[in-house]
């Protein structure tokens, strides 16, 4: 299989699970989004740190101390989008939630491409890149009006 096939494969499948209305399950139960969310976070943790003792992985130190202070931000990202998803699909529904997220995902992506922000390879800006984000940004307003 074509590695860039695979690697296509990998992320939408990883894309692909309901995170969104099993956290919002949760919430209702933990009595809150930010409850969820440290719920959802300690049973990935747990996950990840089995994961890492059979794989015998080990981190770079050395590496990791000497990354920008931006690198250590991803926790945070990710503690915001799952509070903002379980609190987002009980009012606006799944699909306008995850559209809504792509679409504030896509947005950023253009912008950090453009200037090469937060060490990634710059991708200026083009009119093929932005009517992609735009036509997705269109679809929001569908999924909003259906």
């Amino acid at each position: 299989m074509n590695p860039s096939l695979f690697a296509i494969l990998v992320v939408v499948l990883a894309g692909a699970p309901p995170f969104e209305p099993t956290n919002a399950k949760l919430a209702t139960a933990a009595a809150s989004p930010v409850n969820a969310a440290f719920i959802s976070f300690a049973v990935g943790t747990t996950v990840l740190g089995i994961l890492a003792a059979l794989m015998h992985t080990r981190p770079d130190m050395a590496a990791a101390r000497a990354l920008p202070w931006y690198a250590w931000l991803g926790g945070v990202y990710g503690a915001c989008f799952v509070v903002a998803a379980a609190w987002g699909v009980p009012r606006l529904g799944v699909a306008m939630t995850i559209t809504l997220m792509v679409g504030g995902q896509l947005l950023l992506s253009l912008i950090l491409d453009h200037f090469g922000a937060l060490g990634v390879p710059r991708q200026p800006l083009n009119l093929g890149r932005i009517a992609g984000v735009g036509l997705v940004l269109a679809g929001v307003l569908l999924v909003r009006r259906s």
